[in-house]
């Protein structure tokens, strides 16, 4: 019989911490009272290796202020210039609107399944929950992905499929959420123009457990709210056809089978928008973890599936004329500007997460105040400094 031998395995990669970027803090990255790390990294660098902190905490009482431009738009241009051939995988994709066709279908199928079940029995809420939910999630993200004219060359049919796709959703938004979403990509984090953002009142009122349990609870009635109260938009006859639409729809499917599946619609959107598994993608895309000064996130994980793989969020803002089908040929082009920044993954876990660290909540946004606002200020500025310079003239 052989001999056994011992065998040594080397010590564990230590990585060196620059105590220097803490302003004299020697905790803030492995204090045992924080809580582990939520994001991960693909390809490990030097400066992170996923599984560590590697920033402190960031202040609860107030938003993260930036005053450097938003990240995408630099990004792009190096892919562009590092990948030229990245050009190839803009454009639209015909399969959006036979997904589209086939949920849409679906919803309505199912809503006339349910006519004559209580809207409240276990039967009714379980499909509502689970097949309704996920349905009008990915109309949610349809909606998203055709504001971007992915969906057809030309914007008309684009905008005519977003109101189609809108009708299991029971109200209706497919035309305002083009012009907030635009404003959401060109304007990202700027104070007063990007919806996406929570108010101060928000950080004001929601910014404990039991607030962010109300929050992830009804998160889809703060995006469907916050934005009449931020910035109102100016209607359009787009609107307008998409309130008619919507209305006829409505009126026809309760007069057919009665209000049992207008609820069962209006369940499946309320659910969508909740504590359900993709509803995690509203959290999980520009909100702050880990301390980390990052303001957009990815998750690459199979629940994209169901989500015009709106996970790959980093690679959608950074050319949002690539279509969903698309994307994971983007980050598959360019690892070395993916797979090197944090990700999430999982979108289940970042709703728990969100809920019970005290790292992250309401405040962790970033956010700059607005062009507008801040080309005022200077001008303000500098009439009070030629204000100034004419009255030490005067003297």
């Amino acid at each position: 019989m052989a001999t056994p031998r011992c065998v040594s395995f080397p010590p564990p990669l230590i990585m060196a911490v620059d105590y220097s970027l803490y302003g004299g803090a020697e905790s803030v990255v492995n204090d045992k009272s924080r809580a582990p790390r939520r994001t991960t990294i693909t390809t490990p660098t030097a400066q992170d290796d996923g599984k560590r902190h590697t920033a402190p905490p960031q202040d609860p009482n107030d938003f993260l202020w930036l005053q450097d431009e938003e990240p995408h738009r630099s990004r792009r241009t190096a892919i562009m210039k590092a990948h030229p051939e990245v050009r190839k995988l803009m454009g639209y994709t015909p399969t959006t609107k036979y997904v589209v066709f086939g949920v849409v279908t679906l919803q309505l199928c199912l809503a006339l399944y349910l006519r004559d079940t209580h809207p409240f029995s276990a039967k009714f809420l379980a499909i509502a929950y689970i097949i309704g939910g996920t349905a009008n999630h990915n109309l949610f993200l349809a909606i998203h992905e055709i504001t971007h004219n992915l969906a057809f060359k030309g914007i008309t049919a684009n905008k005519a499929l977003a109101i189609f796709a809108n009708i299991p959703i029971g109200i209706p938004y497919s035309a305002a959420f083009k012009g907030y979403h635009m404003e959401h990509h060109r304007y990202l984090g700027e104070d007063g123009v990007d919806t996406d953002l929570p108010t101060r009142f928000e950080l004001m009122c929601f910014n404990n457990v039991l607030g962010k349990v109300f929050f992830a609870t009804f998160q889809i009635l703060f995006y469907a709210l916050r934005p009449t109260f931020v910035r109102v938009q100016k209607l359009t006859t787009w609107h307008f056809c998409n309130i008619a639409v919507q209305l006829v729809v409505n009126y026809l499917l309760i007069s057919y089978g009665g209000i049992k599946p207008y609820i069962y619609l209006i369940e499946s959107s309320f659910f969508a928008g909740s504590l359900h598994p993709l509803a995690g993608h509203f959290i999980a895309e520009h909100y702050l973890w880990d301390g980390l000064p990052q303001e957009t996130y990815s998750y690459y994980g199979w629940l994209n599936i169901f989500a015009y793989n709106v996970g790959y969020h980093n690679e959608h803002h950074d050319f949002p004329s690539v279509a969903w089908t698309r994307l994971p040929a983007l980050r598959a082009l360019a690892p070395e500007f993916y797979d090197t920044i944090p990700s999430h993954p999982s979108w289940p876990m970042v709703t728990v997460n969100f809920i019970r660290d005290k790292e992250v909540g309401i405040f962790a946004r970033a956010k700059r105040v607005a062009k507008a606002k801040r080309a005022a200020a200077a001008s303000a500025k500098r009439d009070e400094d030629d204000s100034s310079d004419e009255s030490d003239k005067t003297e």
